[in-house]
């Protein structure tokens, strides 16, 4: 396993002690200089607390962020806006430019489990708060995966009256995405998934982190407890 991990309601948990603000744009977190602190600090103390209870178990699990071999590069992330289509800067957000996946194949190749802050470095040395989904999508890509496993605290893709969507394909994930039925937070998480199916990888699974054994769950019985994407 390689394990990707984000920490959105902690870092907007510190915020607000800091009595700071959080602001979402299309479910991305405006994040200016104070926001970027604390999401690197936040990240970085997760982690360690990963990466210690997994070798508490028998693992050998290794912290990285995208810094570390500047192995993820990023850009800044413009957004358009919704309605005049003009470009939106929401500060040291980054999307992906490149990811060389040859240190993760390295500790992979040596039974490591690489742990992964979704921190990118610029070409200038800039640092970049990236959405984990897209890091984990993108990551997935680069080394042919198997399966996407996207860890969620939803129940995963639900129709518009609510109810689950088990296995969908990419073009009818693509018609959920034209109809609205996925929005808000879960764009870039969809999206990633979707992405990497169309690019090699086998399955994706967007799956609810709060129900005992879910990972046991969806990849081992036939039932699964969330949605399961394959290419079409």
């Amino acid at each position: 396993p390689v394990i990707v991990h984000g920490g959105g309601p902690q870092i907007g948990d510190l915020l607000k002690k800091m009595g700071i603000d959080s602001e979402f744009r299309q479910g991305m977190r405006v994040t200016d200089e104070r926001v970027m602190n604390v999401a690197e600090m936040v990240l970085g103390e997760l982690n360690q607390e990963i990466v210690g209870l997994l070798n508490q178990h028998g693992g050998k699990a290794v912290g990285l962020t995208g810094q570390d071999g500047g192995f993820i590069k990023a850009r800044k992330m413009l957004l358009k806006d919704e309605a005049s289509g003009a470009p939106v800067d929401i500060g040291f957000v980054g999307e992906i430019e490149h990811i060389d996946a040859e240190l993760i194949q390295l500790l992979d190749s040596r039974d490591f489990i690489p742990v992964i802050a979704p921190i990118g470095v610029s070409r200038s040395g800039e640092a970049y708060n990236i959405n984990a989904d897209l890091v984990a999508g993108k990551l997935a890509e680069r080394l042919q995966a198997e399966k996407l496993v996207l860890m969620t605290n939803t129940t995963g893709v639900l129709d518009k009256n609510g109810k689950l969507l088990t296995g969908l394909t990419a073009s009818q994930i693509e018609g959920l995405f034209a109809d609205g039925t996925i929005s808000g937070g879960m764009l870039p998480k969809i999206g990633s998934a979707l992405e990497a199916v169309k690019h090699g990888v086998a399955s994706s699974h967007v799956i609810d982190g709060r129900v005992d054994h879910a990972l046991l769950l969806e990849v081992l019985t036939n039932e699964g407890v969330g949605t399961m994407i394959r290419a079409d």
